[in-house]
């Protein structure tokens, strides 16, 4: 019986999760034929179609699907192993602080894979909707790494990967004309309220927020229902959610950036090393939709 290589198993998880092979191979680093041969290994050595390919992207078989419930098991224990036995020695407290964006997406799986590399770090998170707050406790050595949103060209930090916010709203609910448009907006101190704001102040558009909450699961569920339209980076777009192109004044890009305390500890430096290295925070297929924003 052959044994499947991890590296082919890791490789098709992200294709999994992202259903399509160009991106796939952006977050990876590699040339998209790359991908589709080490898929094709993989099928190969488990003698099963494990996806379907298609003009958009690909789908799971239902044997992929099987096959991806097993393979993050298995890299899971894979790396528990591993990383119980060579990085025992990193040890200490990391105090990380992030906004629900990133926690409720891409950093899961960083987070799950840095628990089971470095099984002695403390890991304490805490979030909030304020990036330049989050900053300040580091700073203040308050928390020991930050990871948020940031103005584009802002001071301060690594920055990592572009985006741009954008308008969205529900769908089904188109904005109506020769009203106030409607906000659903996070508290005051969030860079998206404060560009939002902005932006309608300029254009003079005239505007009330309509909703107001602490939760990024709220404000969406808000927008989807109709109450208000939000913001967001474009590569947060969620299904029900709908980008507004015309009508709406310009908002500013944005870059992932890391903040980290001086004279870190070696578990936080791992952290930060690892969130570095990931391929959720690289988006290179992003920038030929990163277009000058106009300044009015």
């Amino acid at each position: 019986m052959a044994d499947l290589p991890i590296p082919l198993l890791r490789t098709f998880v992200v294709v999994a999760d992202t259903l399509n092979l160009t991106t796939a191979a952006n977050l990876l680093h590699r040339a998209p034929s790359t991908i589709s041969m080490q898929i094709n290994r993989l099928e190969d050595l488990v003698t099963t179609q494990l996806l379907r390919r298609g003009q958009y992207g690909v789908r799971l078989t239902v044997a992929g699907e099987h096959l991806n419930t097993h393979a993050q098991q298995l890299l899971a224990m894979h790396d528990r192993i591993l990383g119980g036995f060579q990085n025992a020695d990193i040890t200490g407290k990391v105090r990380l602080g992030t906004h629900d964006l990133y926690i409720t997406r891409a950093l899961t799986p960083l987070l799950e894979s840095y628990k089971l590399c470095y099984p002695e770090a403390q890991l304490e998170v805490i979030c909030d909707h304020r990036p330049g707050y989050l900053a300040s406790l580091v700073e203040d050595h308050r928390l020991d790494i930050a990871l948020v949103e940031m103005p584009a060209l802002s001071d301060g930090g690594l920055r990592m990967s572009q985006d741009r916010l954008v308008w969205v709203r529900g769908e089904h609910h188109p904005l109506q004309p020769d009203e106030p448009i409607p906000l659903a907006m996070f508290p005051d101190g969030c860079f998206y309220r404060e560009s939002a704001i902005k932006a309608m102040q300029r254009r003079g558009l005239p505007y009330r927020v309509t909703f107001t909450s602490h939760s990024r699961a709220g404000v969406l569920a808000a927008v989807r229902a109709g109450l208000g339209i939000g913001v967001l980076p474009l590569m947060a777009l969620e299904p029900g959610l709908q980008v507004i192109e015309e009508d709406l004044p310009p908002l500013p890009q944005t870059e992932a950036t890391l903040f980290m305390a001086e004279k870190a500890n070696a578990a936080t430096a791992r952290l930060a090393q690892t969130i570095e290295e990931s391929p959720l925070f690289r988006h290179p297929e992003l920038s030929s939709l990163l277009e000058p924003t106009a300044q009015e």
